[in-house]
C-alpha cells in the first residue's frame, strides 16, 4: 500500500487492550492511528477534532454501548467506517452493527495476524474504484471484506486446549507460569509452556523472567490485552 495513510481511531475502554490493537494497527502499512479513546464521549472529542477514516470499536463501554455511539455518529454526518472489535457474539447486534456501517467483526481474543488481515482487506475495498462493469465485479469488491479460513495450529497443538489455556491465562491479572498454567488446566508444564509459547509468537501474550526465589529465573506469561472481565 502507499500513498496517505488511513486514519484510524481505537475505542476501546482497558488501557491495555487499548495499546495494544493502537501498537498492531500502527504496525500495518498504510495505516496511522490518530487518536485513542476508552469512552463514547471521549471518541466523540477526538472526531470532533480530528478526520478519521476507520474506528476500530469495542462494543462495550463504560458510558454505553458502541453502537449507540456509532448511531449518534451516523447522526451528526460522521461517515467513517468500523470495524467492530469485541467479545460481543449476538448476531443481532452483528446485524445492526452492519446496518450502521459495520464492514468487519474481529472477536477478542485475536492475534495480529487476524486483525492485521482485516485492515489489509479493508484497505484493498476502500482503493477499488471506477464503474463496475457489472455484477461479477460488484461481489469480488464485496468478497475483499471477507475473512479468510482460519490458520491451522502448528502441528501438535489442539484448539479445545489452546483455548483453555487462554482462558486461564486471560483470568490471571499478574500473569502465571508454565508450571501454573499446567495445574489450572490439567496438563504437563512442558505441554503448558508450548501453548503459552504459541500465544506469545501470535503476539496475544508477553513473557518476562520471573525473578526473587532460589535458582534460575522462571518466565511469567501475561495475556497482552488484559484479564478476562465480565461483561
Amino acid at each position: 500500500m502507499s500513498g496517505v495513510p488511513l486514519r484510524v481511531l481505537v475505542v476501546e475502554d482497558d488501557p491495555v487492550a487499548a495499546d495494544a490493537h493502537a501498537l498492531y494497527a500502527g504496525r500495518v502499512e498504510g495505516f496511522a492511528v490518530v487518536g485513542v479513546a476508552h469512552s463514547r464521549a471521549a471518541a466523540v472529542r477526538v472526531l470532533d477534532r480530528t478526520p478519521v477514516d476507520l474506528i476500530l470499536l469495542d462494543l462495550y463501554l463504560p458510558d454505553g454501548h458502541g453502537l449507540q455511539l456509532l448511531r449518534a455518529l451516523r447522526a451528526a454526518g460522521h461517515t467513517a467506517d468500523v470495524i467492530a472489535v469485541t467479545s460481543a457474539r449476538d448476531l443481532a447486534v452483528v446485524r445492526e452493527g452492519v446496518s450502521l456501517g459495520v464492514v468487519q467483526y474481529v472477536l477478542k481474543p485475536f492475534a495480529f495476524a487476524t486483525l492485521r488481515d482485516r485492515l489489509v482487506r479493508y484497505a484493498e475495498f476502500r482503493a477499488a474504484a471506477g464503474e463496475a462493469s457489472g455484477q461479477d465485479e460488484v461481489d469480488r469488491a464485496l468478497a475483499v471484506l471477507r475473512a479468510p479460513h482460519p490458520a491451522a495450529l502448528p502441528k501438535g497443538l489442539s484448539a479445545p486446549t489452546l483455548e483453555a489455556v487462554t482462558r486461564a491465562l486471560r483470568a490471571a491479572p499478574e500473569g502465571l507460569t508454565a508450571a501454573e498454567a499446567g495445574t489450572e488446566v490439567g496438563i504437563s508444564r512442558i505441554t503448558a509452556r508450548r501453548y503459552l509459547e504459541h500465544l506469545v509468537t501470535e503476539g496475544r501474550a508477553v513473557r518476562a523472567p520471573q525473578y526473587g526465589q532460589i535458582g534460575r529465573p522462571e518466565l511469567q506469561y501475561r495475556w497482552l490485552g488484559g484479564p478476562a472481565r465480565a461483561r
